[in-house]
């Protein structure tokens, strides 16, 4: 069998990321090595450091540099100076969105020797992924600024949730259950408190879970899934969330299986009509 060769853009960002890119590099290599593939490497130094320099996070680039490669690998973003909005909006997102990165996967796993924070769970015990919206959500661009300065000040921030984009991100949580023993979805929700589109995200749960009678369902509020993850991580298989129910999710789940630097993210096009992004950390 002949070796399949990717064409990997290479994207180290800022801080700690400039230390486990090149160390992640090395292992793929030896990977590749191992299973017969390699990988060409194209270094792009996007980053916040770049943005104090020249005022943009790509240097002027266009991240249509990016189309023709297989995967994206990134580091980190993020630089004393630049606020974290300028870096997420100025290279994360957009990235994401061109590319149809609308799932954003996180596993959490404990693995063996590395200590959580909960007493008396094991490897056994913390085994799910989070499914996350990636593309719209709570994270948009909608909204605006008034009266700035001003005691009648004020800020409007929309979300935008629709029934292609919460339908497809729901499909792959539920394609994803089949392929594991538990074959069990959670949905994370607040439709208590938001009372227009968290109401129709869990209408469009419960319809994709009328496709799949195979799958186990349940859903939790926020608020209280979060308590649940930290006394029960055992109930959990997969978990769906929007786009900022999701990010958070993510940074709890793998702070319960050790340490947020031991949970790696996918931000992925399913169909592979673009290149997907992949971090370490």
């Amino acid at each position: 069998m002949s070796a399949r060769t990717y064409r990997v853009a290479l994207i180290p960002g800022d801080g700690i990321g400039k230390e486990v890119v090149p160390a992640a590099r090395l292992v793929i290599d030896a990977v590749g090595q191992r299973f017969q593939f390699s990988c060409v490497w194209t270094d792009f130094d996007w980053s916040c450091e770049l943005h104090a320099r020249t005022g943009s996070m790509t240097g002027g680039r266009s991240i249509e540099e990016l189309a023709d490669r297989d995967a994206i690998f990134l580091g980190a973003i993020g630089y004393p100076g630049v606020p974290d909005h300028v870096s997420l909006w100025g290279l994360l997102i957009p990235i994401r969105r061109r590319f149809a990165q609308y799932v954003n996967l996180r596993p959490v796993r404990l693995l063996p020797g590395v200590r959580t924070p909960l007493a008396d769970r094991g490897p056994d015990d913390i085994d799910f992924l989070i499914v996350r919206e990636n593309n719209e959500g709570e994270y948009s661009e909608i909204g605006g600024r008034l009266y700035e300065g001003t005691p009648a000040e004020l800020a409007v921030q929309q979300s935008v949730f629709t029934r292609v984009g919460v339908d497809r991100v729901l499909r792959y949580a539920f394609e994803l259950a089949r392929t594991r023993p538990a074959k069990h979805v959670t949905s994370a929700t607040k439709s208590n408190g938001i009372i227009h589109t968290m109401p129709f995200w869990d209408e469009r749960f419960q319809a994709m879970a009328a496709e799949y009678p195979d799958v186990r369902v349940d859903h939790f509020h926020i608020d209280i899934l979060s308590a649940h993850l930290v006394q029960h991580p055992d109930w959990f298989d997969v978990i769906v969330a929007s786009n900022l129910f999701g990010d958070i999710l993510s940074d709890l789940g793998p702070a319960i299986a050790g340490s947020i630097g031991l949970a790696p993210g996918a931000n992925l096009n399913p169909e592979r009509e673009h290149p997907s992004m992949f971090e370490p950390v």
